[in-house]
């Protein structure tokens, strides 16, 4: 028991001591892991803090000396990349902020400024609709309310009018329906088809050809009848046929029968065209209502003054004139003084005697016999045999044509009597002996021929009515004799002058081709006579459409300050924004008788509108109302004044007005484009009509269908102003240059203002249109009024367009162009060869000036030595110029 107690008594004292050696050891553990690190720690900022703050050895180092260590190196430099990013973002906010601030104190300024504009727009709204209301109540002070017509269309079961008092009472107040002809109507004329009437076996045919080829071209022809203002019926002329056409009784059913006749037949017009001297006049004893009769023979009882016509016979039917077959009006003088073959008619061979109620016979019973005629053939035969001059007179006839009765038949045929009117000053056209024939086709047929060959008529009775007579001054272009005074006919024709009577061979030769030589020309006479007596407004003429090409403007053109230089001349208030139109001419409406009949019958000149208007003095270039177009202004200066006045409406009679620049070229870019640039800046200049820099207008850029010089004076319908500036794109000119012409043309804006020539000299008689102002009015009669045959030579010889311009002006107007002061400064720098330097283009203007006359007759130019000059342009004169000059 003791060894087991003792065993473990000796036992249990070395497990004490090992359980106290197990916690001492880990107190000394604990201590070493715990406290010693800190003591060293301690121990180490001692020594470096000792040592000072450059040796420290064990502490944090400054810099990179600790990112020694490459991956501790990759970490400071993402965070140094960092902290510059941050930086630049801050310095980036900064700026944000400021420039917010600065906006929105630009925002608080433009609030206030829109505000004030707000104040300031409105006070001028308020002055606006004070200004406005104003000018309302002046005019409503001092014109009348206008309002368009309204337009009345009587159906087919119309009434009509009340009838006149008797057949020959009908005028135009009282036999014509004005409502269906307003003066915004255009005119609308329709034309019954000719194949359906009843006598239509009877009509010539070639008379229904020319008709209805004539009816096919004019501008007026509707196909509606319900809106027609006027109604033509073809009745003849009645071809020679072996049965007899209808008579009057039947003529009149068949009439009334028309589809729009309406009981009285009002607004119609009953055609009859003679192409024979012995002509049909199968309407004398035809009731023919309120219809109007436009025919070349009439009897006194048959012929209602100021509602029946007069018309031209038809001798080219089908066939265009050869003019250039025409002789020239130069000499004046000719072989014979005057001719006349002709054999009196006294036997009746006409239909005039088979209606009833009267015979021909008994309708001149109870007359005063027709002895002039035998005192003209006393008379006239006297002056032959006295061989004081050389005349024919032939009072017999070896083939007579057929006549009326008491009118001079004509002798043999066509072709031989234009051969003796060939080489006659003047033809004698003796009326019918009896008064009661106040119209004849035979008279009317001697009429035409002696205009056709540029004999001046000499017509023998006073009573006689010759083709639109309440129109056209006869005594322009003719001379009307009194039968009584056949015995002073001798003195009277040897006392004119050869200007008197070349004028009236000009007067003469224009009338034969606007209204007479064609079909085409009868027939648009024939309405315009009508349109113009009832006062309705003209068609307007076409214009030649631009077919404009997109582009886009280049660099900003310069502009040379030599050119913009202006020096002392003064031209007035300056409009360049936006491009002015001129005004439109207004007055179509208020067209009075007198002016009508001035236009009509003054020397061709620039009231003339020949291709389909005839009668219009004016020109229109589009249709609108009051105002169907820019019109030719009267000839002369403008409303002038004194000092402000004057300057300011710039000399002429429109105050704010503008030119169209209109440049022809042909491939040499470089000088187009120096040219274009130094039409920048240039006043007045409204538009120009080609291509491209950017000179602050616009420019418009046509393709044309061909390439001719004929180009240059198409009416663009682009072209808005009445002023025209052709220019070439060599032609170097001066601003001020250009202003001083435009102020020279609209003192006078019938003529051709130029602005340099290739030769200075004292006298001139055309000017180049390399650089000229022209009338747009002379672009229309250029390109559809003068003759094709000149149009094709130009395209012919790629010449000679500047000689045919000037040939119709002078031959339009009679007179001279005008010259106008430049500084001698026409240079082209760099410009290639001219054509005028090859002697072959000389040669053939001299062709065309030898061609142009013979085509217009005579030698249209007219020489001038007048110079318009500005004593504020300060040019200096060469010492030989000065001669040229006369001070007054």
């Amino acid at each position: 028991m003791q060894r087991n107690g003792g065993g473990a008594g000796a036992g249990g004292q070395p497990w004490v001591l090992r359980r106290v050696r197990l916690t001492w050891l880990s107190f000394m553990l604990f201590f070493i892991l715990v406290f010693f690190p800190l003591i060293a720690h301690y121990y180490l900022t001692t020594i470096d803090e000792a040592g000072g703050p450059e040796k420290h050895i064990f502490g944090p180092r400054p810099g990179g000396e600790l990112c020694e260590v490459k991956h501790v190196q990759d970490l400071c430099r993402i965070r140094e990349s960092v902290s510059e990013e941050l930086l630049q973002l801050e310095a980036k906010r900064q700026e944000l902020n400021g420039e917010i601030s600065r906006l929105n104190m630009r925002i608080e300024t433009c609030k206030r400024s829109i505000d004030s504009a707000k104040q300031d727009l409105l006070q001028l709204k308020n002055v606006i609709s004070q200004t406005e209301h104003s000018y309302k109540e002046l005019m409503a002070q001092n014109q009348p309310k206008l309002s368009l017509p309204v337009r009345l269309l009587p159906d087919k079961e119309d009434p009509g009018l009340p009838p006149p008092k008797s057949a020959r009472s009908c005028r135009l107040r009282s036999c014509f329906d004005y409502a269906r002809c307003p003066l915004t109507s255009g005119f609308p004329v329709y034309v019954y088809d000719t194949a359906s009437y009843p006598w239509a076996d009877f009509i010539d045919p070639l008379v229904k050809q020319a008709f209805a080829a004539s009816v096919k071209s004019n501008i007026y022809i509707t196909d509606n009848p319900s809106i027609a203002c006027l109604y033509l019926v073809l009745v003849g002329e009645l071809q020679e046929s072996s049965s007899p056409p209808p008579p009057p009784s039947e003529l009149e059913k068949q009439l009334k029968a028309l589809p729009y006749w309406r009981s009285d037949g009002h607004n119609h017009v009953l055609v009859h065209f003679s192409r024979m001297s012995m002509t049909q006049n199968f309407l004398y004893n035809v009731s023919t209502g309120r219809a109007a009769v436009a025919q070349s023979t009439f009897l006194e009882q048959q012929y209602r003054e100021g509602f029946d016509l007069v018309v031209s016979p038809l001798v080219h039917a089908l066939s265009e004139p050869n003019f250039l077959e025409v002789p020239p009006q130069v000499p004046v003088k000719r072989k014979y003084l005057f001719t006349f073959q002709g054999e009196r008619v006294e036997s009746l061979r006409s239909s005039l005697q088979e209606g009833p109620p009267q015979t021909f016979e008994e309708e001149m019973e109870g007359d005063p016999p027709a002895d002039y005629d035998d005192r003209i053939i006393g008379t006239l035969k006297a002056v032959q045999d006295s061989h004081l001059d050389q005349v024919l007179v032939e009072f017999t006839c070896k083939n007579p044509r057929p006549s009326l009765p008491t009118e001079w038949a004509l002798c043999g045929e066509r072709e031989d009597r234009l051969e003796v009117l060939k080489v006659s000053t003047f033809g004698l056209v003796i009326a019918p002996g009896d008064g009661q024939l106040v119209a004849s086709a035979g008279c009317g047929m001697r009429l035409f021929e002696a205009l056709e060959v540029g004999t001046i008529p000499v017509v023998l009775g006073d009573h006689s009515r010759l083709p639109y007579h309440q129109l056209i001054r006869w005594s322009e272009a003719a001379i009307i004799v009194p039968k009584p005074r056949v015995t002073e006919l001798h003195f009277l024709l040897r006392s004119l002058s050869d200007n008197d009577m070349l004028a009236m061979r000009r007067q003469g030769r224009f009338l034969w081709e606007t209204y007479f030589s064609t079909s085409e020309n009868v027939l648009n006479t024939l309405l315009a006579c009508i349109r113009t007596s009832i006062q309705v407004p003209a068609a307007p003429i076409k214009e030649e459409p631009a077919h404009e090409i997109p582009h886009k403007a280049g660099k900003l053109a310069g502009t040379d300050a030599n050119l913009a230089d202006n020096g002392d001349l003064d031209l007035g208030p300056v409009e360049t924004e936006p491009p002015y139109a001129s005004p439109r001419f207004l007055r179509n409406f208020t067209y009075t008788a007198s002016e009508t009949y001035r236009a009509w019958n003054r020397a061709p000149g620039p009231f003339h509108l020949f291709p389909h208007t005839p009668l219009d003095p004016v020109l229109p270039s589009e249709a609108k109302f009051l105002g169907s177009g820019t019109g030719f202004r009267p000839i002369g200066g403008g409303t002038g004044g004194s000092g402000k006045e004057f300057q300011a409406a710039l000399g002429g009679n429109v105050p704010r007005e503008q030119f169209t620049v209109v440049m022809l070229t042909y491939e040499r870019e470089e000088v187009l484009m120096n040219s274009l640039e130094r039409l920048n800046g240039l006043p007045y200049l409204n538009k120009n009509d080609l291509l491209w820099p950017d000179i602050g207008l616009p420019i418009v850029v046509v393709r044309t269908e061909k390439n001719s010089l004929n180009n240059r004076f198409l009416p663009w319908d682009v072209v808005e102003t009445e002023a025209i500036l052709s220019i070439d794109d060599d032609a170097h000119l001066r601003h001020d240059e250009i202003m001083f012409g435009f102020r020279v043309w609209r003192e006078a804006r019938d003529r051709i203002s130029w602005l340099y020539n290739s030769n200075y000299s004292c006298e001139l008689s055309m000017v180049l249109t390399g650089a000229a102002f022209f009338h747009k009015y002379y672009a229309y009669l250029y390109s559809y009024v003068m003759p094709q045959a000149i149009r094709d030579m130009v395209d012919e010889y790629i010449n000679c367009e500047d000689i045919a311009m000037n040939f119709l002006v002078s031959h339009i107007t009679r007179k001279p162009p005008i010259k106008v002061t430049s500084r001698w400064t026409f240079r082209c720098p760099g410009c290639p060869q001219a054509l005028s330097h090859d002697d072959s283009h000389f040669h053939e203007r001299h062709k065309c000036i030898n061609f142009f006359v013979k085509v217009y007759g005579y030698m249209p130019l007219l020489y001038t030595q007048f110079r318009v000059d500005s004593v504020l342009f300060k040019t200096r004169l060469p010492h030989d110029k000065t001669k040229c000059f006369k001070f007054i």
